[in-house]
């Protein structure tokens, strides 16, 4: 007799640890992984779930796969204490320990180190055979095996069975839990059961109109309608009537429904003997291995993650992934004129780390935007003392520190306070917050340069300190404490105690105006001037300006650097962008931006460009690379009379290359980017556009090396052309 079998895993285990390189696929949409191009130990993939990190484990009928999107890791009976080649059912609980239910080994469970047995020697297991596993708000996991249904909470076993329930029959294939904790149990040939902790419920063909015993799947909608694969066709249930929808009176390809499951937008993805259903309660829409790259038409599982990508389990064919959609890239504009914003001149912007924009205007005070509700504070309708707002600085208690013409605000979401001359020891009413230290103590500039700590102000101004001009413009501190001061008399730099100043006289500066200052990775200090960008690693300085780079104009405005070292500035002639030596430019001609005066930016998490114009509103640029559209189509031109997707130039490339395509009748035009895995990775393109040829200049330089994939989709409203799709690849080689 087998004992309960708690083994460590040997220190010198051999895992099966693979790189997939070469997935295939011909659409971007799909990726296809198999036992042939990838770790993928067998082509029969059983059940899929994804861990917190976005891991994907699948069990398979070679043993366990684990995969974080490079890196295959193989558990079988060769090399761990996995009980069972075949695994049939896989889930993870809260504390991330996997759960795997086998064809014939019973129940084990895997903390990243220990694998723990449980089968009906060792444990009160009713059958060896599992099908299925889900566990509870409380831990307890339900497990379906041939035997009946069991529930086990880390201690105790507890089993339903027809000898001593009213589970109509022992053999139990699927099951799901509804918000009430009611079990909803698909047995093999019984029917389907519901059972609250005390009372059964049956439905069979006899009793109800569901349309058959074999229940392979059920899923729960957000309205609490259970929908049941069967082997006769698929049915929702809300508690009282019956929806049955089968090849007869639906688009559903075969009425075999072995999985199924929802999206967060209330969708069905239903995996049948004859390929994949998505349903969204009128529409249907089929995949199966003869209309996309889908590489079997046998669907036994699907899971959908965090991003919306479905992994889809097959019987013989592998796994596939499907990417329809991702983060898209445009610029969108807000101005007074399109939204609620209170005036188009742009003097700060700073974002919350839950992405609300904070937007100072030049006479119409402060906006904040959470990207769907606009809230208006002025000196109207709050305490806001000027309308004229010069700079925006948040704390790390969320609290917005505004500079104003006539005073220093700090707004809590709730309550104002207002420091100025006449009510605290403010240098100046003008003061603009420029930054806070480590310390939580805030800097500002105006009449000198001021710090306070919450109740002291103290003043630095050239009467007593070598602070070499009252007026401050920007301020950066370096990771040893040491301030650097932009002033409109140069650079200075302060450490507590000693104050060294940098001019066009002691050194390379190219102006004494310096309108912002920020410091990178290295320590080193970049510095926007009225006549070019500077940058100084304290003992050589470097200078760009419109002669010696592609800088687009020598007045800078701002500076800001990202998490990886590409740098932001904000000019009068446009925004640029300098990644290592290579430049990207963006202006009101060659991209959506409104305005070439660029007076500020602001970057969220995410990679969100917030980019604020003297007169032309707010540019939003979302998380994409999109340098220019160009139509081509002028009196040398004839209308294409053929859609056209044209292979990139240069390819392979860095960073920058072009796409051409043809446009043969007016319509909604998108072309896609999607990486090597089938994410989308940018949206050059997603709007309606006339007849035409057309080019677009793609800026990779947010992406690392590989081989991607560009897509053109055109879905025209007039004429004689049909929807066009074509995609071509290309490679980025840094």
């Amino acid at each position: 007799m087998k004992k309960l079998v708690t083994v460590f895993m040997n220190f010198f285990l051999l895992l099966f640890v693979l790189y997939s390189s070469s997935a295939y696929s011909q659409n971007t949409e799909w990726i296809v992984y198999t036992a042939s191009n990838s770790g993928l130990p067998a082509n029969g993939v059983n059940s899929i779930t994804i861990d917190k990190n976005g891991n994907k484990w699948l069990a398979t009928n070679g043993g366990v796969a684990f995969f974080n999107g490079e890196i295959w890791t193989v558990y079988n009976t060769s090399n761990s204490d996995i009980p069972d080649f075949v695994i049939k059912s896989i889930t993870i609980d809260e504390n991330n320990v996997i759960w795997v239910g086998t064809e014939l080994g019973g129940l084990a469970s895997f903390d990243g180190q220990t694998w723990t047995v449980y089968n009906s020697e060792n444990s009160d297991l009713p059958s060896n055979t599992v099908n299925e596993i889900i566990i509870d708000g409380n831990g307890t996991k339900w497990i379906g095996t041939q035997g009946g249904l069991a529930s086990f909470d880390g201690q105790t076993w507890t089993v339903y069975n027809s000898s001593n329930s009213d589970l109509p029959f022992n053999n139990v294939i699927s099951v799901t839990i509804d918000n009430n904790g009611i079990k909803w149990v698909g047995t093999n040939g019984g029917g389907l059961a519901s059972f609250d902790g005390q009372t059964w419920t049956v439905y069979k063909t006899s009793n109800s109109d569901i349309p058959d015993g074999t229940i392979n799947s059920i899923a729960i909608d957000a309205n609490g309608t259970k929908w049941i694969g069967t082997q006769k066709g698929l049915a929702s249930f809300d508690g009282a009537a019956w929806t049955t929808y089968d090849e007869s009176n639906s688009d559903l390809p075969d009425n075999s429904v072995n999985y199924l499951t929802i999206d967060g937008n209330g969708v069905k993805w239903i995996g049948t003997d004859n390929g994949l259903a998505i349903f969204n309660g009128s529409g249907w829409t089929i995949f199966d291995d003869t209309n996309s790259d889908l590489p079997d038409k046998y669907i036994f599982t699907i899971a959908i993650d965090g991003n919306g990508t479905k992994w889809i389990g097959t019987w013989f064919g592998g796994l596939a992934v499907y990417n329809p959609q991702g983060v898209s890239s445009a610029w969108i504009i807000y101005s007074q004129f399109n939204s609620d914003l209170p005036y188009n001149v742009i003097r700060s912007i700073a974002v919350e780390p839950n992405g609300t924009k904070w937007i100072g205007t030049f006479t119409g005070g402060v906006a904040s935007f959470d990207g769907e509700n606009w809230n208006i504070y002025n000196s109207s309708n709050s305490d806001l003392p000027d309308n004229i707002v010069t700079t925006i600085v948040i704390d790390d208690a969320g609290n917005k520190w505004i500079g104003s013409n006539s005073g220093l605000s700090k707004f809590d979401g709730a309550n104002w306070d207002v420091y100025t001359t006449s009510n605290s020891d403010i240098p100046s009413s003008q003061a603009k917050p420029l930054t806070i230290d480590g310390n939580g103590t805030l800097w500002t500039g105006g009449g000198g340069l001021a710090s306070f700590d919450g109740n002291t102000w103290i003043a630095y101004t050239t009467s007593n300190s070598e602070l070499p001009h009252n007026t401050v413009n920007a301020m950066a501190i370096d990771e040893n404490g040491i301030s650097w001061i932009g002033t409109n008399g140069g650079l200075a730099s302060f450490d507590g105690n000693t104050w060294t100043v940098y001019s066009t006289s002691n050194s390379e500066l190219p102006h004494n105006t310096i309108n912002s200052v920020a410091i990178d990775g290295n320590g080193t200090k970049w510095i926007g001037t009225e006549n070019g960008l500077a940058s100084f690693d304290g003992n050589t300085w470097t200078i760009y300006n419109t002669d010696n780079s592609d800088l687009p104009n020598k007045s800078i405005n701002q500076i800001l650097i990202t998490k990886n070292g590409t740098i932001w500035i904000a000019t009068d002639g446009g925004l640029a962008k300098l990644d290592g030596t290579d430049w990207t430019v963006y202006t009101n001609s060659n991209s959506s931006l409104p305005d070439n005066t660029v007076v500020s930016i602001a970057i969220e998490e995410n990679g969100n460009r917030w980019i604020g114009t003297y007169v032309g509103g707010i540019a939003a640029y979302i998380q994409g690379t999109l340098v220019s559209v160009e139509n081509y189509t002028d009196a040398g031109y004839q209308i294409p009379d053929k859609f056209l997707l044209l292979q990139n130039y240069p390819n392979p490339f860095n960073p920058e290359t072009i796409i051409e395509f043809q446009i043969a009748d007016f319509g909604f035009v998108s072309i896609k980017v999607y990486d090597i895995l089938g994410r989308e990775v940018a949206t050059l393109v997603n709007e309606d556009k006339p007849a035409g040829i057309y080019k677009i200049d793609f800026d990779a330089s947010g992406l690392s090396s590989g081989i991607y994939f560009y897509r053109l989709t055109a879905l025209p409203v007039g004429g004689q052309a049909g929807n066009f799709m074509q995609t071509k690849k290309m490679i980025l080689l840094r």
